[in-house]
């Protein structure tokens, strides 16, 4: 790439992710493609595409030799991209969707790419290319002017961007724009937003906005859509996926001097590769992966120790590993956050924990090593999507269903959603307790969506003062609460009582359909039913495993053969949870197998992940993008479909179940 400020030229070749398997071989040997617009290009392609879980055992230029092997139909192979001379990657809807992993968007760049064009953007993949260096745009009007080496004006790159998203890309970066606003050759722009009613995300974001950094000053009147400025962080956090990347950053941009900021806020995980070893093929581990992702954890937990961040690490039971203290997104809920925050993690689904009424989002390694220095992270203020659930659940019905069943409509596919808050309200999220709220929210991101956020009541108190003993009026102090009259860029209503048990077939979240839909004649056999993750781990998500099984129990039924259930606790606090009600032998007798707190299956790092593209599994967990949980099918479904699944054999309603065990 060449650049005057002003202009770039985009060297390299065109890289077109097509549809068609044989098209993509043939650029990738060397042919260059033409470009049509009428041409059918890949879309949806999530970062566990882009890096798989096993590429982001690296956090060097490593990556670059990996960039985008996980991509459906396994035609791109290692050196693929970094070796084919493309300075430019063009694809479909929805890029960089899922992970807030930095690993895909630094595997691109160091591979030669410097411009990634398609129909739509997700936000964190988006923010981290900026935060890198890595031009984006949607306009594929770009194409043809590129392929003919015209130099394209900067502001092409930055049109439609707020003012400080467009001074990191006209920098090359978040880093170089900081040091340019350290040194007062650039400045963010005044928040200067009048007065007005404000959702429940724009009065916490306006209570955090920095004012002044150098006297610490944090608070405005009021924000709207698009402003853009640096926030305060009450919490950051990160894991061991993460860490290392952000600590190399950290390091590397301002010394191996510098220190973290306010650590008591700082907290880190050893929460997602802790049973990688129990699930690790041969041939990772004759690429010396085995090492190489323990070294993850050394990383971290030496970064803990130089900065005097508390790390929530492994647990031993006896003498012997038995898994994690607790998913890092659980564990936030359990004992860190608190109503009216602001939250970033280095994980796309630390807005789960906006069901305590707080802002909480996921960021890259970037913006982490950044916000470890100063505390801040930089945000611009989204729009918000109001959700109003009306009415009662029908049996058999849960929150996993209803976010299913959001995510399926047309607002969500076809990328409406992206970058959006989705608030939820109404009666129905009134009755619901903090754990099924906690679904909703920790799925907004499977929408494209900034975060998720239901405002504190009295369910929040109540759960702050039995978890933490906290005094109930200082937690009604922190309560956030959207103004009347506050602008919303859409608003649905959804009728509870309407819905049906859903299941998002496998390659997207988004893929939701009632389980009724599932013709007869198919009869989806299973081979896995995985009960876990940071979604279906919860105290909640143990009742709903319980209710089933225990009556297939009763009934002298247990898991169907050939299957294999897995029910893995988000925390250890869970396990306990589950233990003290009896629920560990019910699993037991049902014949499952109960495993420790950690991310696990969910990003194939555990048990439960398949090793066949035969294999079919249905899973509670939040995503099912193709490769993320082994080489087989995922259907996502509610801890109760799960459940019953387990035992008919195949994908079911759990009131059929229910039926042929009241029938025995």
């Amino acid at each position: 790439m060449v650049s005057d400020a002003q202009t770039v030229r985009i060297e390299g070749k065109i890289l077109q992710l097509t549809e068609d398997p044989a098209l993509l071989a043939a650029q990738l040997a060397g042919e260059e493609l033409a470009w049509d617009p009428e041409r059918a290009l890949l879309g949806n392609i999530s970062t566990d595409e882009l890096t798989p879980g096993w590429v982001c055992y690296y956090y060097d230029e490593t990556l670059a030799r990996y960039c985008l092997v996980g991509l459906r139909g396994g035609v791109v192979q290692r050196d693929h991209i970094k070796n084919g001379g493309f300075g430019v990657i063009v694809s479909g809807i929805s890029k960089g969707c899922g992970s807030s992993r930095e690993t895909a968007p630094y595997s691109e760049l160091k591979s030669g790419v410097k411009l990634v064009i398609a129909k739509s953007i997700e936000k964190i993949y988006r923010q981290n290319a900026q935060n890198i260096g890595l031009l984006t745009s949607t306009d594929f009007g770009l194409i043809p002017r590129i392929a003919r080496g015209e130099a394209i004006p900067m502001e092409e790159f930055t049109r439609g961007l707020d003012a400080i998203s467009a001074a990191v890309v006209e920098h090359g970066g978040l880093f170089a724009y900081n040091r340019a606003r350290m040194a007062g050759r650039t400045t963010p722009p005044a928040i200067t937003t009048a007065p007005r009613p404000m959702t429940l995300a724009e009065k916490i974001l306006a209570a955090h906005a920095i004012v002044d950094a150098s006297r610490g000053t944090v608070g405005v009147p009021a924000v709207k859509p698009g402003d853009a400025f640096f926030a305060r962080t009450d919490v950051r956090f990160s894991h061991e996926y993460v860490t290392p990347m952000a600590d190399a950053i950290f390091r590397a941009e301002l010394g191996d001097e510098a220190k973290v900021k306010d650590p008591e806020s700082v907290f880190a995980f050893r929460d997602h590769l802790t049973f990688l070893d129990r699930v690790m093929s041969k041939a990772h581990r004759d690429m010396g992966l085995d090492a190489q992702a323990r070294e993850l954890a050394t990383v971290q937990e030496e970064f803990s120790r130089r900065h005097h961040v508390k790390l929530y690490g492994e647990v031993q039971r006896d003498g012997k590993l038995v898994g994690s203290d607790a998913i890092c997104h659980n564990k936030v809920i359990e004992e860190i956050a608190l109503p009216g925050q602001l939250v970033a993690g280095t994980d796309s689904h630390t807005c789960m924990a906006g069901a305590l009424g707080c802002f909480a989002f996921g960021v890259g390694s970037t913006d982490m090593a950044n916000a470890w220095f100063t505390k801040d992270i930089r945000v611009t203020v989204p729009e918000t999507a109001r959700f109003v659930l009306r009415g009662a659940l029908p049996s058999g019905v849960c929150a996993k269903d209803v976010m299913l069943h959001i995510l399926s409509q047309p607002f969500f596919k076809t990328g409406q959603g992206i970058g959006k808050v989705l608030e939820f309200a109404g009666d129905g999220i009134a009755a619901m307790p903090l754990d099924e709220r906690a679904t909703l929210t920790n799925m907004a991101v499977e929408a494209g969506g900034f975060t998720g956020i239901i405002e504190a009541d009295e369910v929040v108190v109540d759960y702050l003062v039995a978890q933490r003993g906290l005094d109930a009026d200082s937690v009604r102090a922190r309560i956030v609460r959207a103004d009347p009259g506050a602008s919303y860029v859409a608003t649905f209503d959804i009728d509870l009582g309407a819905l049906t048990p859903m299941v998002a077939t496998p390659g997207d979240p988004r893929n939701g359909i009632p389980i009724d839909s599932l013709s007869p004649s198919s009869n989806v056999k299973i081979d896995i039913a995985y009960g876990g993750s940071c979604t279906g781990g919860k105290k909640a998500d143990m009742d709903m495993y319980a209710t089933v099984l225990q009556s297939a129990v009763e009934q002298g039924k247990r898991v169907a053969d050939g299957v294999h259930l897995y029910i893995q606790f988000g925390s250890q606090d869970i396990r306990r949870y589950a233990e003290s009600r009896g629920y560990l032998d019910i699993f037991h007798r049902a014949g499952a197998e109960l495993v420790d707190p950690s991310c696990g299956a969910c990003i194939k790092a555990g048990p439960g992940v398949s090793d066949s593209p035969d294999q079919v599994t249905v899973s509670s967990q939040n995503r099912n993008f193709p490769g993320r949980s082994g080489p087989g099918k995922v259907y996502l479904a509610s801890p109760l479909v799960v459940a019953a699944s387990a035992i008919a054999g195949h994908i079911v309603h759990p009131a059929e179940i229910a039926a042929s065990l009241k029938a025995v």
